[in-house]
Parts: C-alpha cells; sequence; structure tokens
C-alpha cells in the first residue's frame, strides 16, 4: 500500500487555495481598516476576530453538510466550486470600496465594506471543512499523516507564494511616496490563483470514482473501522473511542493555546523584554514556519513508522522544552542572542510533530461517512483555542508581568501532554518492509 502522492499534491490545490487567501487577508484587511477607515485597534481587531468566531459554527456546519452531499460530482467538490467562487467574486469589491473611500469618504461606503467583509468570512467558512476532508476521503487511513504532511506543504507554499508576490508588488521603492495604496491588482492576483488552483482540483480529483475505491478498500479492511452497529441500526463510536476522541480534542485546544499565545504576542513581547527589533522578532517567526515546512514531508514518514500518538507526544515535550528555554533565558536578563533562532528552528519543528498528526488522529477515529463532520470539529476546538488564547494570554501580559508569556504556552503544551496519555485510538502506522520488499518504496 503506497501513497498517490501526485494525487495528494493535486487535492492540496484546494488548501493551497484557501492558505493563498488567508494569509492576504490576515496581512491586509487591518491595513485598509486602520490606514483608510481609521479604525481604533479595538474595532479592528474585533473585526479580524470574526473570521475565528463564525468558523466555531460554520466549520463544523458545513463539514457535516457535505458529509451527506450526493451531488454527481461527489460530497466535497460541490463546496468548494461554488465556495471559491463566490469568494473571488465578493473579494473583488473590497479594494474598490477601500480606493473609492479614500477619495471621498462616505458612511455608506465603510458599511458596505464591513457587510461584504463579513458575508465572504461566511463564505469562505462553507468550504473549508470540506476541503480539508478531501483528503481523507481519497486517503487510505494507515497513509494519512504522510496525505497531510502533504496537505500543511501546499497550505505553505500558497502563503510563501503571496509573499513573493507583496515582495514585487508593493516594495518600499513603489509605494514609499504614494498617499494610499490600491490593493486592486493583488486581489486580482489572488483570485486568479484561487480560480487555477480550484480548476486544478475539479478536473484532476475524480471524487465519486476515488471515493467509490476506498469505499471498497474499508470493505476489506474491516478491522481499521472503529464504528459499531447499535439496536436501532445507527452507526456510533464505542465509547472507549469516544473518550479518546474527546480527550484528543482537547490536547488540540491545549497546544493550540499555547501556541498562538506565542505567535500573536511574541514580537510585542520580544521588543519589550528582549530589545529586538520588529525585523529582528518576524524573523524569528520566519525561522520557525521554516522549521515547519522542512519537516512536514519527513514528520508523515516518521509518524508512519512509529505511529503518530508517538511523534505527536515527542513534538509536545520537544515544543515544551522550547518554550521552557525561552523563559529561562528571559530570567539571565542578557537579551538578544542568536540562540534565539536555533530555539524557534526547534518550536517549527515540534509543531510540524504535531500539526502533521493531529487531524489524522481525529479522522481515523470515525466512518468514512462522517469525515467532514469530525474535520469541523478539529477545527472547532482548534478555532476555540485561538479565539480566546490571545485575550487571556495579553491580559495575563498586562496584569501580571510580560514574562509570563513563555511560561504561560508551555505550561498549555504541556498539559496536551497529560491529555494525550488518555488517547487509545486514532493511531496506524505501515508495516515496516523487509529484504525486497523495503526496495519498492525506492
Amino acid at each position: 500500500m503506497k501513497l498517490n502522492v501526485r494525487r495528494t499534491v493535486l487535492c492540496g490545490f484546494a488548501f493551497f487555495s484557501i492558505c493563498t487567501f488567508w494569509q492576504m487577508y490576515n496581512n491586509v484587511i487591518p491595513l485598509i481598516l486602520t490606514n483608510t477607515f481609521h479604525m481604533n485597534e479595538t474595532f479592528s481587531g474585533a473585526i479580524m476576530a470574526a473570521d475565528n468566531v463564525l468558523a466555531l459554527f460554520l466549520l463544523p456546519l458545513f463539514g457535516a453538510i457535505s458529509d451527506r452531499c450526493a451531488s454527481p460530482m461527489g460530497r466535497r467538490r460541490p463546496f468548494i466550486l461554488f465556495g471559491t467562487l463566490g469568494a473571488v467574486l465578493l473579494m473583488q469589491f473590497l479594494p474598490f470600496l477601500d480606493n473609492s473611500y479614500f477619495a471621498a469618504s462616505a458612511s455608506w461606503k465603510l458599511g458596505a465594506f464591513v457587510g461584504v467583509l463579513l458575508v465572504l468570512l461566511v463564505i469562505m467558512g462553507t468550504y473549508r471543512s470540506p476541503a480539508v476532508a478531501m483528503m481523507p476521503d481519497i486517503t487510505p487511513k494507515p497513509l494519512r499523516s504522510k496525505a497531510n504532511a502533504i496537505i500543511n506543504l501546499m497550505g505553505a507554499l500558497g502563503g510563501i507564494l503571496y509573499l513573493v508576490i507583496t515582495t514585487f508588488l508593493y516594495s518600499a521603492k513603489r509605494t514609499g511616496n504614494l498617499d494610499h495604496v490600491s490593493y486592486v491588482p493583488l486581489f486580482l492576483i489572488v483570485g486568479a490563483i484561487m480560480l487555477v488552483s480550484l480548476l486544478i482540483v475539479m478536473v484532476s480529483i475524480r471524487e465519486p470514482e476515488i471515493s467509490r475505491e476506498m469505499r471498497e478498500y474499508e470493505k476489506a479492511h474491516p478491522e481499521e473501522n472503529l464504528t459499531v452497529v447499535d439496536a436501532s441500526g445507527q452507526e456510533r463510536l464505542p465509547a472507549p473511542v469516544k473518550r479518546s476522541m474527546v480527550f484528543l480534542l482537547f490536547s488540540i485546544a491545549l497546544w493550540f493555546i499555547g501556541y498562538n499565545a506565542m505567535e500573536t504576542w511574541f514580537t510585542t513581547y520580544a521588543n519589550r523584554v528582549w530589545g529586538m527589533s520588529l525585523g529582528a522578532a518576524s524573523l524569528c517567526l520566519t525561522i520557525a514556519t521554516l522549521g515547519a515546512i522542512c519537516s512536514y514531508i519527513p514528520v508523515g514518514l516518521i509518524a508512519s513508522k512509529i505511529g503518530r500518538k508517538k511523534t505527536i507526544l515527542a513534538g509536545v515535550l520537544a515544543i515544551t522544552a522550547a518554550f521552557a528555554a525561552c523563559f529561562a533565558w528571559t530570567l539571565t536578563g542578557k537579551g538578544f542572542s542568536p540562540v534565539l533562532y536555533g530555539l524557534f528552528a526547534l518550536v517549527g519543528i515540534a509543531w510540524a510533530f504535531i500539526n502533521v498528526n493531529s487531524l489524522p488522529m481525529i479522522v481515523e477515529m470515525c466512518r468514512g461517512s462522517d469525515v467532514g463532520k469530525f474535520t469541523g470539529y478539529y477545527y472547532t476546538f482548534s478555532m476555540a483555542a485561538q479565539t480566546v488564547t490571545p485575550i487571556f494570554a495579553g491580559f495575563l501580559m498586562k496584569n501580571v508581568s510580560y514574562n509570563v508569556l513563555f511560561i504561560y504556552a508551555a505550561a498549555f503544551t504541556a498539559a496536551s501532554f497529560v491529555t494525550m496519555q488518555f488517547v487509545k485510538h486514532g493511531d496506524s502506522q505501515d508495516t515496516v518492509k523487509k529484504g525486497l520488499e523495503a526496495f519498492e518504496e525506492m
């Protein structure tokens, strides 16, 4: 049994498209809200948090709806098709409203901008879970960590492509003397990237045919189906599997609470405590991202040999140690050192160990017809964590001490190590090949 890498990469263009959009959204929309519409940080922050709040409801809802979809195109592709088309069309209004308000301000233009933005967020929420759920749909259970590594890599490449485009399109030389920057070209280019990605997915992924192959595979491997049939004839998770699911979801929330608090507040912390410039602090986060990107594929291979749970636990221990080391460095009072770059490379690698394997463990526990719903559960817990932790960590930093950031992050990741001990299901690993069979992979 070998992973169909080509098909996984083509499937990953859906996530590639989504990540390109969100990279632009998180970078450009705050600039428009503060520079053009002159919103204060509180109101602009509330609008920027709206996507996380909407995700708590939309992602599990549309994940479950897509599970029940019986379209000739398959379960996921209709949502990807109409969601992408709707998002690309609607997002083009934003830069025009931005330019129009700068030329002649009017309250209705601000209202129209916020209204279009909220509808756009709803549309994006309708197809994220179906897009991510397509990977488990077309991948046998033991190979999903490898496949998820490729999907994560595709998402990272989408974000990098956006950054490359903006580096050339909006360099200081081009925008330094402008009173107002027009984002029309950027939105058009990102929209084109999303449409090309959509075309690749729609043409190359024959979802109904692949789904039939997966159903035949599951029938031939009934031992991998953890559901049971109750007295009413309905399939459900047995109590031990459900317990593992609950503890895994809490583990996901805990490590996202720790990691996202660091990610959100690090540049502020590094400036106040270590005396680092914004560029130097951002370089630490960039190194962490590069560490994760370089680790995605190897981590998938490692998990296929030692198991997902052991891989996650190794990552949790490593990231907790890295956060604790950063806290210890703060106590020395030495300020910035290149040693910190090494610690953040470890953070990125450890995060890859965790992130690549958590979603496959979730969908391993469900039957094939519920993959979208369980993908939604994953995003509900991760998004809920990312909604509350910036507020809570910021409160502690303001009212206790800035030094609390890394001990806060380490405490929550360490807590996830404890909850993961109660996860007894969702693991899977390939049989290690011996002798001549080992050469098949080569």
